[in-house]
Order: structure tokens, then C-alpha cells, then sequence
């Protein structure tokens, strides 16, 4: 990787958020990864996305997550790359990322913890998306 910075799309960041938040308990799942792939094919922030970037989304995240300090990185260019009107759907896409598999371990509730920080999600906010989340990954 260069160690020249590159700019991300708005979708890159909201697809690397997502992809953080399945890798940050080391399993990355099934149900994880259909979440993220219907996102990017079905939400209108992804309208005019290219979802071949999904990989190379991966690689980044991948290679800033065997760095010492690659997540501070990962949110150094979601802050700067990523409109600040986004940053509630970023931590909406995790919420759900995380909830898809049906189990919230605590690597990525630690996680989201730190997106909410990073990303200044109002602690009223987020928990309204994390309800909404949880309401839409219920089970019978």
C-alpha cells in the first residue's frame, strides 16, 4: 500500500465501515457479508457504485487491521472522506452488519462504541438505530 493518501467515495467509506465491523470479531460471516452485498446493490446512497470497489474495500480494511494503528487510519479517512450527514448511515450500516449473524460479540460492540466516538453519533441517536436494528434482525 502507498503511503500517499488516497480519497475514498463516500460509498467506499460506508462500505469499509462494514466490512470493519464483520472483520472486527476475526469471523467474517455469511449473513455479514449477504448484508453488505444487498446494501450496496439495493440502497440509493449506493445508486451509482461500483460493487467490483467491494474487494478492494476489503484489501484496505484488511491491510489497515494487520497495522499498529490501522484503525485509527480506517476512521482518519472515513472522518475526512465521508459528508458528515453520513455518519449516522455509516453507523446504521454497522448496527445492521453486526446484527446480521443474529449474535453481537464483544469485539464488535467495542467497535461500534468506537464508531459512535469517531464518528460523534449522539448517544440518543444511536440508540434509536441500534433499536431499529435490532428490531429488524429479530428472530421468531
Amino acid at each position: 500500500m502507498s503511503d500517499a493518501p488516497h480519497p475514498l467515495s463516500p460509498q467506499d467509506c460506508l462500505v469499509a465501515v462494514m466490512i470493519a465491523i464483520s472483520a472486527s470479531d476475526e469471523n467474517v460471516r455469511t449473513a455479514e457479508l449477504v448484508k453488505i452485498d444487498s446494501a450496496v446493490n439495493n440502497l440509493p446512497v449506493f445508486a451509482n457504485y461500483d460493487a467490483d470497489r467491494v474487494r478492494e474495500m476489503s484489501v484496505l480494511v484488511f491491510e489497515l487491521f494487520g497495522q499498529e494503528d490501522g484503525l485509527d487510519a480506517l476512521f482518519g479517512m472515513v472522518r475526512n472522506d465521508l459528508p458528515e450527514r453520513l455518519f449516522e448511515t455509516a453507523y446504521a450500516l454497522a448496527c445492521d452488519v453486526a446484527a446480521a449473524d443474529g449474535t453481537l460479540q464483544e469485539p464488535e460492540l467495542r467497535l461500534l462504541e468506537e464508531i459512535r466516538y469517531e464518528l460523534n453519533i449522539d448517544r440518543l441517536h444511536a440508540a434509536a438505530i441500534e433499536r431499529g436494528a435490532r428490531a429488524r434482525h429479530m428472530s421468531l
